[in-house]
C-alpha cells in the first residue's frame, strides 16, 4: 500500500529510474513519474505524460510533490547540442518547476564526468547541469554515481556479453568505480530524507572497494560472473579514438562509441573521492560487487539476453 505525498520522478522509464520504483514500491511510497509516451498502470505510480522541454508537464509533475528526483539525462548525443538539450536545458526546465511550486527537496543524479569537463561534451554539460543547481536556491543534494551496473543495464551488459565469449577489450591502464543499481536506488531515495548532511552536498557513491576496481579485474570479475576465465586487453588511446571514428562512420548518430564517449573512456582515474562518500550513518551500499554481477548475469540469461538478440528480446 502507497500512502504520504508523492515524489516527483525524472527518468523513471530508464534504467536507474525503473529500480528506482521497485525500491519506491518496497517502501509503500507514491510516485509521480514523468514519462514520453503512454505507460502501462503500475501500482503507486501516477505517470506525467510529457518531457522535460513540456512546461505543463513539469508543472503537473511537481504538483503536491514532496520532493523532486531528477535522474532523466542524456548520457550520449551525436553533438554538443544533444547534450545541451538533454542535460542543461532540460535541468534548467525542472528546476524552474520546482521552483515555482514550492515542491521541497531536489536530487540530481549527475556523474563522475562532471569532475572533468574538459574530457566530453557530456561531462561539460553534467558540470553545467550541477552550475544550475548549485545556483537555484533550492533545497539541493547532487548524487554523482561512478559506473552503474545491475538488472535492465543496456551499456555494461555488452561487458558480460563479451565475457562469454572469454575476451573483455577495456580501456588503457586505469581504475574505476562501481555500484549496483539496487543500492544507488536505496541512496536516492534516502538523499530525499530532511537530515541536514544531504543539504547542499555532493555526494560520490560507490560499492565500498577502496581504491576502485583496475580495469583488468573488473573484466576478470565479470568473467567469473558469467563462468569463463577471459582475456581482457587494454584498448591503447589512439585505436579506441580511431573505433569511435569508425563507429560514427558506420553508424552515425546511433553510434554507441562516439568520440566524445572515447574522450573520457581513456581518463585512468574514475574513482569515487572518499572525501565525498556518503556519511555510513546515513547509507552504505549492501551489495558486494561480485555477487551484484552474478545476480545481473544470471537475469541476462533468465531474460534472453545471452540469446543473440540481446535488450529487447
Amino acid at each position: 500500500m502507497t500512502t504520504g505525498r508523492p515524489i516527483a520522478l525524472t527518468g523513471g522509464t530508464g534504467f536507474v529510474g525503473q529500480a528506482v520504483l521497485d525500491e519506491a514500491a518496497r517502501r509503500g511510497l507514491r510516485v509521480k513519474a514523468l514519462a514520453r509516451r503512454a505507460m502501462p498502470p503500475r501500482e503507486g505510480v501516477e505517470w506525467v505524460r510529457g518531457d522535460l522541454h513540456d512546461a505543463a508537464a513539469l508543472a503537473d509533475l511537481v504538483t503536491g510533490a514532496r520532493g523532486v528526483l531528477h535522474i532523466a539525462g542524456v548520457v550520449n548525443a551525436p553533438d554538443k547540442a544533444g547534450f545541451h538539450a538533454g542535460n542543461v536545458a532540460g535541468t534548467a526546465n525542472m528546476l524552474r518547476a520546482a521552483k515555482s511550486l514550492g515542491s521541497g527537496r531536489f536530487v540530481a543524479v549527475s556523474s563522475l564526468a562532471a569532475r572533468e569537463p574538459h574530457l566530453s561534451e557530456y561531462g561539460k554539460s553534467k558540470r553545467a547541469a550541477e552550475e544550475l543547481i548549485h545556483a537555484s536556491g533550492l533545497d539541493w543534494t547532487l548524487i554523482r554515481p561512478p559506473a552503474i551496473y545491475g538488472p535492465r543495464d543496456t551499456e555494461m551488459f555488452e561487458l558480460f556479453r563479451a565475457a562469454r565469449l572469454g575476451v573483455v577489450p577495456m580501456p588503457p591502464a586505469g581504475r574505476a568505480s562501481v555500484i549496483h543499481v539496487n543500492d544507488l536506488a536505496r541512496l536516492l531515495l534516502d538523499a530525499l530524507g530532511d537530515e541536514q548532511e544531504w543539504q547542499g552536498a555532493v555526494f560520490e557513491p560507490d560499492d565500498a572497494r577502496p581504491g576502485g576496481w583496475p580495469h583488468g579485474e573488473l573484466a576478470q570479475a565479470i568473467g567469473n560472473a558469467v563462468g569463463r576465465r577471459v582475456w581482457a586487453p587494454a584498448i591503447p588511446a589512439a585505436l579506441l579514438k580511431a573505433g569511435a571514428r569508425i563507429d560514427r562512420l558506420m553508424r552515425g548518430d546511433k553510434a554507441r562509441l562516439t568520440p566524445d564517449r572515447a574522450s573520457y573512456m581513456i581518463h585512468p582515474d574514475w574513482v569515487a573521492d572518499p572525501a565525498r562518500a556518503v556519511p555510513v550513518h546515513l547509507w552504505q551500499p549492501r551489495i558486494a560487487t561480485p555477487d551484484g554481477l552474478a545476480q545481473t548475469a544470471r537475469w541476462y540469461a533468465q531474460e534472453g539476453w545471452f540469446g543473440g538478440g540481446g535488450p529487447g528480446i
